[in-house]
């Protein structure tokens, strides 16, 4: 080893120094050094037998002659900084260079050994891993030849893998599925749970999961099918077609939730077809009636016995489309018990801000909703939740007028039926008399299922006629109606024939349509006892006690006669519940014509809520109260001045 000096020059292209050589010290002797070098030599050799290049390495080992050679020759390779490598240089110790260089080359001769191992390792991992996909593959191309010769004997696994791998599920939904199919491989057929492992595979698939494009929407025509399948309905169908405008220029395949509103018979659940046809989409109907449990909405979890999806999500996989028109029949049946609130869990299904998620516990995975345009029915939504009611609009169907109900008769009921039943036109005919004596004589309701009902009746009976040759050709006139419908099946209340005092006409309205109704009151000797009868409900009980206290206070002077006497108020018919507060007025109005002994005209009727300041207060069901009025003969009828519009409205219908 060499020293410099102190007398160090530097130039543009090298360094000049002055050095002196500084000798090793010879603490190792020639003998051992040989037999050391002779063992790192001969442990080179064999490692390197190993090695790809080992030949080549061989070859240049097998002419090292000293260490300083094999140091030389595998330097470049080494684990060594260059402060390391300077370090063997400086030792002046023969013996610790030695060790030094051996323990480099060892380290060299394990760094190879860990390398080579791991890549080998590596390469068994690989082989391993294109083995595998290579059999996967040739076992997939002879299963699918054997598909295709014998299509029959498909197997459950291959079918759903092929289903989901098609269907085009969510991330989350093919998870689930792909987890269950594993599953399913796992148990085999002979599993108590394969049975329930399909039908969830086969109800997830069933469904479908793909985003539809939105078809343009054709306003004129939507309005040509609304008016072919339903008569009248002027506004209904007004704010169906402002709603399909809407989706139109938004680009939506779904907008507001439409809540219809009417009697029974009114056309609410059919107009949800028609909107169907109109947008050229799937419908399909769900009925809510009488459910009380959560479940029946969301699922049931898998865990259970028995366990099924709900009925959105099965009404979804009978829709075989991402976007149907769905009717949810009867919201306001809905009831709650043990089970949970099933209008709670309604409100996710129709908040269009949680529906494009919704997950049903039988899926266990989110599907969307928000392409779907939800309608919804009911008779009243006395019922309904406040929350649940405000995610709807309200669109009210009145009850049709006895010319409407000829209309849809002429038009629609009677061609139906004829055709149900396999009648020619040539071989029935109903006059138009024939047809308003059924509506007047032989149904009570604001719709017209009961009238239905009765055109299927007539048109059964004249089948038979027809098929036992007793008619060729049958004509049913006004006069004959009773021969094909039996005697008049519905009493309609008329206006008496002559006034009395204490009794006034009122108005009233059912599920069924409208009625008119008499409030009889009556004194009789007694101690001011009070007694209603009737069948009358907690409010409307109320209002005759409003009533008499608003009497008292008008005609002071009459309060001695209701001190002395009992007064008995009745409401005919006496087996029909009645209730409600429109009946105020009417009960006032008897009570101050029996107080005074002046009678109310018989011709006129009366309808509208009284509070104790002698407020009358506006009322529901005013088009059905009006037509039963004008069914029974009256001539003037009393309204809450609140209704005035109401009022217009029917009017212009």
């Amino acid at each position: 080893m060499q020293s410099a000096g102190d007398s160090v020059e530097y130039s543009e292209n090298e360094v000049l120094a002055e050095a002196t050589d500084r000798p090793d010290v010879m603490d190792v002797s020639e003998e051992e050094e040989k037999t050391r070098f002779e063992k790192i030599k001969k442990r080179t050799d064999g490692f390197c037998k190993g090695l790809s290049v080992g030949v080549w390495v061989r070859s240049m080992i097998y002419h090292w002659k000293s260490y300083s050679e094999a140091i030389s020759a595998l330097a470049g390779y080494m684990n060594l900084s260059w402060a390391e490598k300077y370090h063997i240089l400086e030792v002046d110790s023969r013996k610790d260079r030695l060790e030094l260089m051996e323990n480099a080359m060892y380290e060299l001769m394990e760094i190879f050994r860990v390398s080579e191992e791991a890549e080998t390792a590596q390469k068994n991992s690989n082989e391993k891993l294109y083995r595998e996909s290579a059999i996967k593959k040739q076992i997939e191309f002879l299963q699918q030849q054997l598909d295709e010769m014998h299509p029959e004997n498909i197997s459950d696994v291959r079918r759903f893998e092929k289903k989901i791998q098609e269907s085009g599920m969510n991330q989350e939904a093919r998870r689930e599925a792909e987890k269950v199919l594993n599953r399913m491989k796992q148990e085999g057929k002979d599993s108590h749970e394969y049975g329930m492992l399909y039908d969830y595979l086969d109800f997830v698939t069933s469904l479908s999961w793909k985003t539809e494009e939105m078809k343009e929407i054709d306003l004129k025509e939507a309005e040509e099918i609304l008016d072919e399948d339903h008569y009248g309905l002027k506004k209904v169908k007004e704010r169906i077609i402002q709603q399909l405008a809407v989706m139109a220029l938004n680009k939506k395949q779904s907008g507001s939730i439409l809540l219809f509103v009417g009697a029974p018979g009114t056309g609410k659940t059919s107009i949800g077809q028609s909107i169907a046809r109109a947008l050229h989409r799937e419908y399909v109907r769900i009925s809510l009636g009488g459910i009380r449990d959560e479940a029946e909405i969301r699922g049931h979890r898998r865990t259970y016995i028995g366990a099924m999806p709900g009925r959105i999500m099965e009404g979804m996989k009978r829709s075989k489309a991402q976007n149907p028109v769905m009717v949810l029949d009867e919201v306001d049946k809905l009831a709650k018990d043990y089970g949970g609130d099933p209008a709670s869990a309604l409100l996710e299904v129709l908040d269009p801000e949680q529906n494009n998620s919704f997950t049903d516990h039988y899926m266990n995975a989110p599907y969307d909703l928000s392409n779907v345009l939800f309608v919804c029915t009911a008779n009243s939504t006395d019922s309904i939740p406040e929350p649940l009611l405000n995610r709807m609009e309200v669109i009210s169907f009145p009850g049709y007028t006895a010319v409407e109900k000829f209309h849809i008769a002429r038009k629609h009921l009677l061609p139906k039926a004829m055709k149900n039943m396999g009648i020619k036109a040539q071989n029935l005919k109903v006059s138009d008399d024939a047809i308003r004596r059924i509506i007047e004589e032989y149904t009570a309701e604001s719709g017209v299922r009961g009238l239905k009902k009765q055109i299927d009746v007539l048109c059964r009976y004249a089948a038979v006629k027809l098929v036992k040759g007793e008619q060729k050709s049958i004509t049913v006139s006004e006069k004959r109606v009773p021969e094909f419908l039996g005697n008049r099946g519905i009493h309609h209340e008329k206006i008496l024939a002559d006034p009395i005092p204490g009794v006034v006409t009122g108005m009233a309205w059912t599920s069924a349509g409208g009625e008119i109704l008499f409030i009889e009151t009556s004194f009789t000797k007694g101690s001011g006892k009070v007694q209603i009868t009737g069948q009358l409900g907690d409010v409307m009980k109320e209002s005759a006690q409003i009533a008499i206290t608003l009497v008292k206070s008008l005609y002071p002077e009459s309060v001695e006669m209701f001190e002395k006497n009992d007064l008995h108020i009745h409401v005919p018919a006496g087996a029909v519940p009645k209730d409600g507060p429109s009946a105020g007025v009417t009960l006032v109005t008897a009570l101050a014509s029996l107080v005074t002994g002046k009678a109310a005209p018989c011709d006129i009727a009366m309808t509208g809520e009284v509070s104790l300041r002698g407020t009358v207060m506006p009322i529901g069901g005013l088009p059905e109260k009006l037509m039963a009025a004008q069914r029974a003969g009256v001539k003037r009828v009393f309204i809450p001045y609140e209704n005035v519009d109401d009022l217009e409205e029917w009017l212009m219908r």
